[in-house]
């Protein structure tokens, strides 16, 4: 990967399909999804599509899928496939693997599995739908064994879009999705970088306050149009947190180019603006 010629590197993309014509969620969560989020593009891309969509804007995206049966029973994608996908693209995706934490010790050494062998370059959980707590102390043999590979976790936080308007947001809890419960990780397991994921509405302050407090914890800004960013995170990333926050779009649900318009009307210091674009994200996933 020529980080040199990369303006940008997306911390936060999607794969809704493999090349076998499964898709990572339901039918019922995939249009609930694209209803709340209006998103009309192709809802469901391959790790093939997502790739030409980066290359042709001169950017590097992060790919992955959430693995959640134990929750869902719906059959996930293999993160293995993904990987092996992404490898043919290494110019401009960078390949992390999500495992169900509710597999217990099959998940760590899946984990080990799909660092050492398929080369994913960190993990991707989302507590709310894997219907778990992360502070739960029954996972925290996945987190030694991510830390101990030195690369970072993901996690989902706040509001979310999948299950959003349906019957009981389809049975998936918003308080798992706290960071607050993910502050406890933080302080458990030093070591171990973490990223919270999108704006963390309705904690917001809280999210702010954890990455601010912990050195290994970051912020990455997907799922949100910026020109909706709740203004205390816009006053964060352009201050304390400048080195802390990462370009994310939530591709598809939300494409590069409408976010990076938003961006662009952002009141931020010229110097902030690379740094969230693309620095701090090399740094994070050790790129250099």
């Amino acid at each position: 990967m020529d980080l040199s010629s990369l303006t940008a590197i997306d911390v936060h993309t999607h794969v809704e399909q493999d090349g076998h014509g499964c898709f990572a969620l339901d039918q019922e969560l995939l249009d609930a999804s694209a209803k709340y989020f209006r998103a009309g593009q192709d809802r469901t891309p391959t790790v093939t599509a997502i790739a030409e969509h980066y290359r042709a804007r001169n950017m590097a995206a992060v790919v992955f899928t959430v693995e959640a049966p134990a929750a869902t029973g719906h059959p996930a994608l293999s993160s293995e496939e993904i990987a092996d996908a992404a490898a043919e693209h290494a110019d401009v995706l960078i390949p992390f693997g999500s495992v169900d934490p509710h597999a217990g010790k099959a998940a760590v050494l899946r984990a080990r599995r799909l660092a050492g062998e398929h080369g994913v370059r960190g993990f991707k959980f989302h507590p709310s739908l894997q219907a778990f707590e992360p502070n739960d102390v029954r996972y925290y043999p996945l987190y030694e064994a991510i830390a101990e590979l030195g690369v970072p976790a993901l996690f989902h936080t706040g509001q979310t879009g999948i299950g959003a308007g349906l019957p009981g947001g389809h049975g998936i809890k918003l308080r798992y999705s706290n960071p607050m419960l993910l502050d406890d990780v933080a302080a458990d397991f030093p070591e171990l970088t973490i990223i919270l994921a999108h704006p963390s509405v309705p904690w917001q302050d809280e999210a702010i306050s954890v990455a601010t407090h912990k050195a290994n914890v970051y912020i990455d800004l997907s799922g949100w149009s910026p020109k909706y960013f709740p203004p205390q995170l816009v006053r964060a990333a352009n201050t304390l947190l400048k080195r802390k926050v990462l370009f994310g779009s939530d591709f598809p649900v939300i494409t590069p180019d409408r976010w990076l318009a938003d961006f662009a009307e952002l009141e931020l210091k010229d110097e902030v603006r690379p740094l969230i674009l693309k620095d701090n994200a090399v740094e994070v996933l050790r790129l250099a």
